[in-house]
């Protein structure tokens, strides 16, 4: 665990693009503006991790959920983000939802695959066999001219 905050700082890149989109065309940001921005959202963000695990604490878990965040949100007084958080959410649940299906059924498919190409397999083994049906007696022909030559 990192001591101070400043070691926790989010990538430059995203603090970027976020205060882009939050701001109207034409707005510049001077890069102390950008760097006071960061800083404030990584202690932000240790400040609801820490919240969110004191709900998960008093409720004898180890692991922090999405509830846990809520409930940290609705403790630091930031309720007008809640519904968002809750949407946000449950369009997060639903991408995976559907991740989730696709990675099923490309499982299944795989294991369908494998019967497919043993049909296959079993075609091409009948018409190799066919083949040789139809060369056997042209072969034992040829074997009956040979003989009548000799």
């Amino acid at each position: 665990m990192a001591e101070r905050p400043e070691d926790l700082n989010l990538p430059n890149a995203v603090i970027t693009r976020i205060i882009k989109e939050a701001l109207p065309d034409g707005v510049n940001v001077s890069k102390e503006a950008r760097r006071a921005i960061s800083q404030a959202a990584s202690v932000f963000v240790l400040y609801a991790t820490s919240c969110a695990n004191n709900f998960a604490l008093k409720a004898k878990r180890k692991t922090l959920n999405a509830g846990d965040v809520l409930a940290a949100m609705e403790e630091m007084e930031f309720e007008r983000f809640l519904e968002p958080l809750r949407e946000a959410l449950e369009v997060y649940k639903k991408g995976q939802k559907g991740k989730k299906e696709v990675s099923e059924q490309k499982r299944k498919d795989k294991e369908k695959k494998p019967d497919s190409e043993n049909e296959k397999s079993r075609e091409e083994e009948e018409e190799e066999e066919e083949e040789r049906m139809e060369e056997e007696p042209e072969a034992e022909n040829d074997a009956e001219d040979e003989e009548v030559e000799n």
